[in-house]
């Protein structure tokens, strides 16, 4: 039996303030000192991406080629969707991120964790039969995205493509400002990827993500010139946004797998910058 309850809010639309908060969030600069444990896993996962590019299969071009592809899974939980990432991304490392010692565990058993770095997994079969792409790290999404930035921004990094399935929609109007698209960190996650997507089952969270990426794309100016690759316009934030709810054949969450079998509909925004 299946027991995935819908999303309950006191919003029944978009949040009243939402452009105000994402333009003065794209105006100014995010500058919380950053926690000491995640810049230690932040090191851990830049060592796991140095070694996949020079002693793994991609030796041949080693760290020469830069930037390096990167694939973020922001919010993994228990890993499956970062084994689905590794799997459709084998040429590239796979960092999932989560804050949760314990979903981190799970997904560790079988993988390299940067608390069990260089340590056998309890269940060797599935090691071997792991995609050997992955690293899994405990910390703020916040602040390693900040440190993943900074690693694009100097061109050491380049991120095809980042995942966040399913977070937190805080759907209490209260807690609104915890939503990623209605906090000061939105400019940064922005600025991350050439592609990010996401998740969820609440249309109200689809729709304000969609609508606050809109804004910074529409805003005049507001581009990133540190990002830029070349001459036009490669440095915009946002080139495009678009929303659309969509029914998975292959549910790549547990989260995913239970609100489908729950016949709720999901919803998808993909931003490409």
């Amino acid at each position: 039996m299946n027991s995935a309850r819908e999303v309950l809010s006191n919003q029944d639309g978009p949040f009243k303030d939402l452009e105000k908060l994402v333009r003065r969030y794209a105006a100014t600069e995010y500058k919380r000192p950053i926690a000491d444990h995640t810049r230690n896993a932040f090191a851990d996962a830049e060592q796991f991406i140095e070694d996949f590019y020079t002693k793994g299969h991609a030796q041949s071009e080693g760290t020469s080629r830069l930037p390096l592809p990167v694939i973020l899974d922001s919010g993994c939980g228990t890993g499956e969707s970062t084994q689905h990432l590794a799997r459709r991304f084998p040429d590239y490392p796979v960092i999932g991120i989560d804050k949760s010692a314990i979903r981190l565990d799970k997904a560790g058993r079988a993988f390299d964790t940067a608390q069990s770095r260089g340590t056998e997994a309890r269940n060797g079969d599935a090691r071997q039969n792991a995609p050997k792409n992955i690293f899994y790290v405990r910390a703020e999404l916040i602040d390693f995205w900040r440190l993943a930035l900074d690693k694009v921004t100097s061109g050491q990094w380049v991120i095809p493509y980042h995942a966040l399935y399913y977070p937190n929609p805080w759907p209490k109007q209260s807690e609104a400002g915890r939503r990623f698209h209605l906090h000061p960190i939105f400019p940064t996650l922005l600025q991350l990827a050439q592609e990010t997507e996401l998740r969820t089952n609440w249309e109200i969270y689809a729709r304000e993500f969609e609508l606050a990426a809109g804004i910074v794309k529409e805003i005049p100016g507001h581009t990133s010139t540190s990002l830029s690759t070349g001459a036009g316009d490669d440095n915009v934030v946002v080139k495009s946004v678009s929303c659309e709810a969509f029914s998975p054949e292959q549910p790549i969450t547990a989260f995913e797998r239970k609100y489908k079998n729950a016949r709720q509909q999901l919803w998808r925004v993909i931003v490409h910058r």
